[in-house]
């Protein structure tokens, strides 16, 4: 891919994906904190229902949350995709910004969290095994495409050991 990835691709792509659940509060959405509300949050959900007792495997944050600013993503057109991927995967990505086993956290000096194109620890969930990055562009749409459907597989294989 040699271009830009939007917020409406990603969405697509993930919508596309056999049991994908897609919740996007908007604005006014009284089911939703206001916090929420422009985000979108991707599950493995094949009935349809947003599972109540499982994380989603992706997000996409279109602001700073009150604990989660490194990004700096509320000037407008910023935005970040996070996903959550396996420990190999994660090691892979960001060995260049590893610090011992986990992700370096916001205060170290070396990691620019608010790059773009670039993918990246997520800045609090990094040693949970998120990743993110910031503005996906043509260095990164191909492989955050590629992360989203091994994260919806991992997510179902999950879901059915739970079954």
């Amino acid at each position: 891919m040699s271009t830009d990835l939007s917020i409406d691709q990603i969405i697509a792509a993930v919508q596309h994906l056999e049991g994908s659940l897609v919740v996007a509060p908007a604005v006014g959405d009284a089911g939703f904190p206001e916090l929420a509300w422009g985000d979108a949050f991707f599950y493995y959900a094949p009935d349809g229902v947003l599972p109540r007792t499982v994380q989603p495997y992706g997000t996409i944050v279109t602001k700073n949350y009150p604990d989660d600013t490194a990004s700096d993503l509320d000037p407008a057109e910023r935005w970040r995709v996070n996903l959550h991927v396996d420990r190999g995967t994660f090691r892979e990505l960001t060995e260049h910004y590893a610090a011992g086993d986990g992700a370096q956290t916001p205060a170290d000096a070396t990691v620019d969290l608010a790059a773009t194109d670039v993918v990246l620890p997520h800045p609090v969930y990094g040693t949970a095994g998120w990743i993110a990055v910031v503005n996906p562009g043509p260095r990164t749409a191909d492989t955050v495409l590629r992360l989203l459907h091994d994260a919806h597989d991992a997510a179902r294989v999950r879901s059915e050991r739970r079954r």
